[in-house]
């Protein structure tokens, strides 16, 4: 499990507080999902063809399979997790005693972690600006329907 921290966003922490708690984390899940899809694009494209079939198990979730799980994330976290479902991608990437390693998830990520991590505070930017436009249009349709008298 790789984890990466991103500091010197304060900008960015500062609006994302602005918006209501659930809203906040689901621009920040957008945002990574989004940056995180071509690391999983490569490691499909660098995963060895084989019976296991991980190029197609390959994805980006926000959870981990129950055997993943280690202790509670904090609620004020976000995490999201670039890997492969199938039970044997850890043999792939690592080997055996009996098969040599055959790794796609360490190159992928040695080659894609800095296309992540650039733009993400612009992407963030964006998606906050939209979901306060969202928010925007809702409370001024409240206030339609509320000076018709129709709530």
């Amino acid at each position: 499990l790789m984890k990466m921290r991103i500091e010197g966003l304060k900008q960015v922490d500062e609006a994302l507080k602005e918006l209501p708690r659930a809203t906040a984390k689901n621009v920040v899940r957008r945002v990574l999902r989004k940056r995180a899809e071509p690391m999983a694009l490569l490691a499909a494209n660098l995963a060895p063809v084989d019976g296991a079939d991980l190029a197609n198990s390959m994805e980006v979730n926000t959870r981990l399979a129950r055997r993943q799980r280690g202790g509670k994330v904090p609620a004020d976290r976000v995490e999201v997790f670039v890997g492969s479902s199938s039970s044997l991608a850890h043999l792939q990437e690592f080997g055996t005693r009996h098969h040599a390693a055959q790794p796609f998830m360490r190159p992928a990520f040695e080659q894609m972690k800095y296309q992540v991590l650039d733009g993400i505070q612009k992407d963030l930017m964006n998606e906050i600006e939209k979901s306060k436009a969202r928010q925007a249009r809702k409370a001024a349709r409240i206030a339609r329907r509320q000076a018709l008298g129709l709530e």
